[in-house]
């Protein structure tokens, strides 16, 4: 959420680039967006070049005009710094700004995002020029956020990064042995005796390919130093600025679920977070759903921006099929019902040329209003302005907590097996959907954050347990929570070490459990289990198990561990854990999920039809209940209490049915 005093409704609006357009066209283009109700821009994502022609001069120019015209239109704007991607005499004059890839091969001058992290003139020239813009535009009343660089993310194996990765080596681990330790480096005769023998872990060096790498504990801590690499570039520019614009909020545009950056470590340095949603057509809608209450659990439950989605069109898809009628005013409320307190979009206008030129916009190519796109963008912007206030700052209050962790992800990547069908996200997925599928509000949070709000929490693939993290399940558990883990859990400490004596290593005594060995399982191999009186698939990876004290809720039916345990459950203090051996179907982890929802005493927001989604928030003007037809049929949806629907101006009584057309939306605000 962009907490400020001169934000008093969804902010709507995105990416304004009228630098690459004749200046004649600007005042046309105001007008077309302010018929279309779009009352925020972003400016200046990508002018470094234009407003840094050479290492001394700095032409501010076009940027003045650009932004006096938007405030004399009484617009509100998100200011970029323009620093995702640096000018051509840069790359030129100081070539240690090129990055280097996995392979090794250093990179020209192009693209975008194609700065080195660790780069002595990056680091200097982004400081000077986020100081300046600073300084020359912290009077505007209307700049409501700033905007650093641009979807940060990639990686680099330079020299510099070389150099840097050894410098925070040092500073985490003091001494070459405490490094050998960390990393097991006596396997292969590895041992490094100074840290100027260490580099790099890429293509040159510990890998086969980009997820295969001889030791997991060096490409892991590269992953952790890549990411705060990156993110000491935005910190560089945030603390710039915050020390001019104290009272400006600042952010970056994050990416949902992007792998190579934790973003639950940069969250604690951005004021508000923001991301961009581009999902494609045929993508579930639970998908999305999930990547939203991502971002929003990154703040524990704050409000966040959609910065970017498209009008109509992707142009980077295999198919850039068009968003069919309604979609995007369907996904714009999706994101408002999961947390968002802006409707942002990629791009105000289209551009003519280069690799973006036909991703949708609000003004396209045609340059004029009478378009299926404008018109539905109007509507939307129309019904934005009546909503107001009203929703701002909602939140939503979830018991469920499903565990989601960086360093969790990369090193279940990086692992020597058990199978290349294994997918981190795609565990995390199958018990969000289970969820969402229930309309049970969850919140996606990190290792870090508190659990005694929760009644039910759920780690899938729980592979790495970090230092104090088993007991703060263990009191979870103690004090009445439910805890719910799965298959490839509890097997190794931070640095990748394997924790002895039996799987799940610390969470052993919780689940009263011990796992003796895991098969994994081809994708036409399928054993199966027997829960509630229905048969359900075990795929992927079955445990071989033990059980200390659990009970056995269902076995496997097949192959020489037919009667081994495939679901348990334990006992410990007044709770209960769960250790889930298997990977199986939509419909077990529904059954599952909606019995142990009704054990804990958590009820669905509402019941739908499928595809019918429901959330709720609640701030200081009452609750809000978001209804979204996904499908492309009507609904009937009967309202257990009573009131009005803002977007249709329509009142209704508990037990009235709501007819919901296909791709429709309906926000009823009760007080």
């Amino acid at each position: 959420m962009i907490e400020s005093e001169k934000v008093k409704k969804i902010l709507y609006g995105g990416d304004y680039n009228p630098e690459q357009w004749p200046e004649e066209t600007w005042e046309e283009d105001m007008r077309l967006l302010k018929l279309a109700h779009i009352d925020v821009v972003t400016l200046n994502v990508f002018s470094w070049a234009a407003l840094q022609p050479d290492e001394e001069t700095y032409c501010f120019d076009q940027l003045d005009k650009i932004v006096d015209m938007v405030t004399r239109h009484g617009m509100k704007i998100c200011l970029a710094t323009a620093t995702g991607a640096h000018p051509a005499w840069m790359a030129r004059k100081h070539p240690d700004i090129l990055r280097t890839d996995f392979n090794g091969m250093k990179r020209k001058f192009g693209c975008r995002h194609n700065s080195c992290p660790n780069s002595p003139t990056y680091h200097k020239y982004a400081k000077a020029l986020a100081a300046k813009l600073a300084e020359r535009y912290q009077s505007y009343d209307n700049i409501v956020a700033w905007h650093i660089s641009n979807e940060f993310g990639g990686e680099c194996y330079c020299e510099n990064c070389e150099k840097a990765f050894r410098r925070w080596l040092q500073e985490k681990y003091k001494t070459i042995d405490a490094v050998n330790q960390a990393w097991d480096t006596a396997f292969w005769g590895h041992t490094f005796y100074d840290f100027e023998d260490i580099v790099a872990p890429n293509m040159l060096s510990e890998h086969f390919d980009y997820n295969s790498t001889t030791f997991q504990g060096i490409s892991l801590d590269y992953k952790r130093f890549n990411s705060e690499s990156i993110l000491n570039c935005y910190r560089l520019e945030y603390d710039t600025i915050h020390a001019i614009t104290p009272d400006i909020p600042i952010t970056t545009n994050l990416m949902g679920t992007y792998q190579p950056l934790d973003y639950q470590m940069w969250a604690k340095y951005m004021d508000f977070i923001s991301w961009d949603n581009y999902p494609s057509n045929e993508a579930p809608f639970e998908e999305t759903a999930m990547r939203h209450d991502l971002m929003r659990g990154l703040k524990q439950g704050k409000p966040f921006a959609l910065m970017e989605q498209t009008p109509s069109v992707t142009n980077w898809l295999p198919y850039n099929a068009l968003k069919r009628p309604g979609v995007m005013r369907l996904w714009s409320y999706q994101a408002v019902a999961h947390g968002a307190d802006t409707v942002m979009f990629f791009q105000m206008k289209r551009s003519i040329g280069a690799c973006e030129k036909y991703h949708g916009a609000v003004i396209d190519h045609a340059g004029h209003e009478h378009t299926r796109v404008f018109r539905e963008i109007t509507e939307l912007g129309a019904e934005l302005d009546k909503m107001g206030a009203l929703t701002l700052g909602a939140r939503t209050d979830a018991k469920v907590a499903i565990v989601f962790d960086w360093d969790n992800w990369w090193a279940t990547d990086y692992s020597a097996g058990p199978s290349v069908s294994l997918h981190y996200c795609d565990e995390i997925f199958n018990y969000y959907k289970a969820l969402n599928d229930l309309n049970i509000s969850a919140d996606l949070i990190s290792v870090e954050d508190d659990l005694s709000c929760y009644s039910l929490v759920i780690a899938p693939v729980l592979y790495m347990v970090k230092p104090g993290y088993d007991e703060k399940i263990r009191e979870f558990v103690k004090e009445g929570g439910r805890f719910v883990t799965t298959f490839f859990s509890g097997y190794v400490d931070d640095h990748d070490l394997v924790t002895v004596g039996g799987y799940p290593g610390k969470l052993r005594d919780i689940l009263g459990i011990w796992v003796e060995e895991e098969d994994a399982l081809p994708e036409e191999t399928k054993n199966s289990f027997t829960y509630g009186g229905v048969t359900y698939p075990a795929v992927l990876i079955c445990d071989l198990l033990h059980t200390e004290g659990a009970e056995v809720l269902c076995s496997y039916e097949k192959d020489f561990y037919a009667g081994m345990p495939a679901l348990t459950c334990n006992t410990f203090g007044k709770g209960k854990a769960y250790y889930v051996a298997t990977r199986s179907n939509a419909a077990f982890y529904s059954t599952f999920i909606r019995e142990l929802c009704a054990q804990a005493g958590i009820e669905p927001v509402l019941d739908t039809p499928e595809c019918v989604e429901v959330t709720k928030r609640s701030n200081a003007n009452g609750t809000f209940l978001f209804l979204l037809n996904h499908d492309a049929e009507s609904h009937e949806i009967i309202l257990p209490q009573g009131g009005r629907d803002i977007l249709k101006d329509t009142e209704y009584q508990a037990g009235d049915a709501l007819a919901l057309a296909a791709k429709d939306v309906a926000v009823i605000h009760t007080k």
